[in-house]
């Protein structure tokens, strides 16, 4: 089965979201190198000076797993300190069981672990297509897998024992700060910009200037945020930063803050774009507001960190010029999420019987309601209630759980039967994990929001005579308790969801044929 992909750059980007990609793909090519060549004796010219290829789905695989395998890692370490909330004895007075322990190791197993392998396995598989060639090196594609799955190891082989440099979504030490940027730089980064160098398809895709952004901005941030001077007196893990005060605490939140607009979004945007139209058969809404979306998002969101340092030492104009560029943020972030559900312009029908459709449209609007809330948070005003407070939780598990996990079960679901070429075990299944899923982050939500005002409004209430009306901190602790119990039940619910895709998934890969076809591909 063919269908025709012209490279004319005006044609390229609606005429590549006509659908799933077939079996054989056939597109024109005319450059003078091409040409040069196809003058030279072959044994066996392909027809019509095409070139044959196959892509290489072993490493999406491979990491559509792996994500899987780390989200119920990620969640069930995250259910355990929630609970440690409500019954703080769950720590059983083992040090590398306490909150302050697992916490860190819960965020990192969500974004690196989780997302992360969601991340790659949605670039290595729409890359491929995107570009019409496969990936440069399948050495660089093993490496970049089994290099990543070994940091999260270490992650959790160091951070239960207090190995950390104490910065948020930043705590690893400086060897396995090492180890992440060779694997992210040197396997991820050049196999991916090799890839570009070496594509067929002339035009390039909004989603891939997406990953572009991603792959740079991810890169610098992790190398000056831990640029560190290592100890060596007993101890082989243990640095300091190059920064101190105030500096510091700014280079952190503006690598803290961009990692959730560089790992938790602009990628996660780019595999909104690729698969959401596949899915819905649509071509995106608007091309135009897209590369809108793109470029204004890129400029504004790395200037936003300072919000996250409100009413702190940083300089008042520093943290107002946060506030602002967070304000702007609103326009860039609805217009992504207004052009992906209006991709389904046509094709709202759809979502009612195609549970992948389900996942998608939930996930933006999530992420419809995750960037209105982070501007909304980042006024001065707002900030002084929510600042401290659980309501950040809420926000953040929003995003998380809303936007990214949604977004990556959906690919997954839209993956498994074109990776594992049969059908999908059980569709009911994928239903019912949809609505636990969306059961489970409006059961953990919603009870966290009135937590956290609470504890705003308990922690500056003021009797008459001018004293804090709740001078003990327990008592805001007691108080929230009720809320802790339903987040840790709405928990509970989410990651029921996903053991039914856990399940789904097995079933599928167990019915997979005794060796996978390779397509090949002709560009």
């Amino acid at each position: 089965m063919r269908w025709s992909h012209p490279t004319q750059s005006s044609a390229a980007a609606s005429d590549a979201f006509r659908g799933p990609p077939d079996m054989t793909v056939t597109a024109t090519r005319t450059d003078a190198a091409y040409a040069r060549r196809q003058t030279q004796p072959q044994s066996a010219p392909p027809a019509y000076g095409l070139d044959r290829f196959t892509y290489d789905d072993r490493i999406v695989r491979w990491f559509l797993v792996a994500m899987f395998a780390w989200a119920l890692v990620a969640f069930l370490v995250g259910l355990y300190v929630a609970l440690q909330l409500i019954w703080p004895q769950l720590t059983f007075g083992l040090p590398f069981l306490t909150f302050g322990r697992l916490r860190p190791l819960h965020t990192n197993a969500a974004i690196f672990a989780f997302a992360g392998n969601a991340i790659f396995a949605g670039v290595y598989y729409s890359t491929q297509r995107l570009c019409k060639a496969r990936m440069f090196s399948d050495l660089l594609s093993k490496l970049h897998f089994w290099g990543w799955q070994l940091i999260i190891l270490s992650a959790a082989l160091t951070l239960p024992f207090g190995i950390t440099q104490s910065k948020e979504y930043a705590e690893l030490e400086w060897p396995i700060d090492i180890a992440i940027a060779v694997v992210w730089v040197g396997f991820f980064g050049v196999n991916f910009f090799m890839t570009l160098a070496r594509r067929r398809e002339r035009h390039m895709y909004v989603a891939i200037w997406f990953y572009i952004a991603t792959i740079v901005t991810v890169a610098v941030l992790h190398v000056f945020n831990n640029l560190v001077v290592p100890v060596f007196s007993g101890t082989l893990v243990k640095s300091y930063p190059i920064y101190a005060g105030v500096q510091d605490a700014f280079m952190q939140w503006w690598y803290g803050h961009n990692a959730v607009a560089f790992f938790l979004t602009t990628p996660f945007l780019g595999m909104m774009y690729y698969f959401l139209p596949k899915a819905a058969e649509r071509p995106v809404f608007s091309y135009r507001l897209s590369i809108v979306h793109f470029w204004s998002l890129v400029f504004i969101y790395i200037w936003a960190g300072p919000h996250h340092l409100h009413y702190t030492a940083l300089p008042d104009w520093a943290s107002t010029l946060g506030m602002l560029f967070s304000i702007m943020l609103w326009m860039p972030s609805w217009g992504g999420m207004i052009n992906g559900l209006l991709t389904l312009r046509g094709a709202w029908h759809k979502v009612a019987f195609d549970p992948v459709l389900k996942f998608f449209v939930v996930a933006v609007t999530f992420y419809g309601m995750a960037t209105f809330e982070g501007p909304l948070l980042s006024i001065k005003s707002v900030n002084a209630l929510s600042h401290y407070t659980d309501w950040t939780i809420a926000h953040v598990h929003g995003g998380a759980l809303g936007w990214n996990a949604l977004l990556a079960f959906g690919m997954m679901y839209w993956l498994m039967p074109r990776l594992f070429q049969t059908n999908i075990w059980s569709p009911k299944l994928v239903n019912t994990h949809f609505w636990l899923a969306t059961l489970g982050i409006v059961l953990y939500i919603v009870p966290i929001y009135v937590a956290g005002i609470t504890q705003g409004l308990m922690w500056r209430a003021m009797t008459q005579t001018g004293q804090l009306a709740n001078p003990d901190f327990v008592e805001t602790v007691r108080a929230l308790i009720p809320m802790y119990v339903l987040r840790a039940i709405g928990g509970t619910v989410f990651i029921a969801g996903a053991a039914l895709g856990g399940i789904n998934l097995y079933k599928t890969w167990k019915n997979r044929p005794v060796s996978y076809e390779q397509p090949v591909v002709e560009a």
